[in-house]
């Protein structure tokens, strides 16, 4: 039997650990030299470099769509938090350091939380779609990624909706699993996020013009069947195209999915290899 993990054991090492987890990131942030982006605007920047909406109420298999109404309280009151955050030249943008700590006496609700393999619901759920919005419009931009988690190897639901890749979502936990961001740019880039009644609505913005557009793109996506598992396979590519001439100056691989599926696989055309 696989020994367990100290944090495996019980609620409470769990506890602990979490704590312990939370601690150790407090500490290495006073200890690292991060100019966090702190500072807002409240007109727009000039230049727009990307625009997505997300819908909020995704079918996700047989999910309580409480958890849904609820993730929606839950989006509508981080988004003025991060809307209109400025990232200057030399800053970086965390997550958490702007949304801070979900918890009921905020006005937080349960919403949908993925722990390992489950689903549970958890006060704040829904969180990570706030970062899936931003992440897919920095994608689109010069600015450098530095800290980015996945729900690793896992493909949890079926496919409602989709507007984005598989495999460009993140996974985030307070506050040891962020989401970060640098502008290494000599631009200053805008955040607006913001909630309506159906999406989760975002623009990046820039006070001037980006020389290069990116665009990502899913390749080779089948699903397996391997030792009477099913997986979802794929590619997905970031390419970069100079905006005067419109050639391509690179492609390059971002993510590469091997994820077990979790949901029912009647329905899919499935490869046995």
């Amino acid at each position: 039997m696989k020994r367990k993990l100290f944090c495996e054991i019980s609620p409470l090492t769990y506890y602990i650990s979490e704590k312990k987890c939370i601690m150790m990131r407090k500490i290495r942030d006073l200890l690292t030299v991060n100019k966090f982006a702190n500072t807002k605007r409240e007109d727009d920047l000039e230049y727009v470099i990307c625009r997505h909406n997300s819908l909020i109420r995704r079918r996700l298999g047989n999910v309580d769509m409480r958890l849904q109404e609820n993730k929606a309280v839950n989006l509508s009151l981080t988004a003025p938090k991060i809307n209109r955050i400025l990232i200057r030249p030399g800053e970086t943008f965390s997550f958490w350091h702007l949304a801070g700590k979900t918890s009921a006496k905020k006005g937080y609700k349960e919403g949908l939380t993925i722990s390992g393999e489950h689903t549970r619901p958890g006060i704040g759920g829904g969180m990570c779609q706030m970062t899936n919005l931003i992440h897919w419009m920095i994608l689109h931009s010069d600015m450098e990624i530095i800290e980015h988690h996945h729900h690793d190897g896992l493909d949890l639901f079926p496919d409602f909706k989709r507007q984005i890749p598989f495999g460009t979502g993140t996974s985030i936990v307070y506050n040891y699993l962020d989401y970060r961001f640098k502008n290494t740019t000599d631009r200053t880039y805008q955040l607006i996020v913001y909630t309506t009644p159906e999406y989760l609505c975002g623009e990046l913005r820039a006070d001037k013009p980006q020389n290069y557009k990116y665009h990502i793109k899913a390749e080779n996506e089948f699903f397996s069947r391997e030792n009477g598992v099913v997986y979802r396979n794929g590619e997905i590519y970031r390419i970069k195209v100079d905006g005067r001439t419109g050639d391509r100056v690179e492609k390059k691989i971002i993510r590469k999915n091997h994820a077990k599926v979790l949901y029912d696989t009647s329905d899919l055309t499935v490869i046995s290899t």
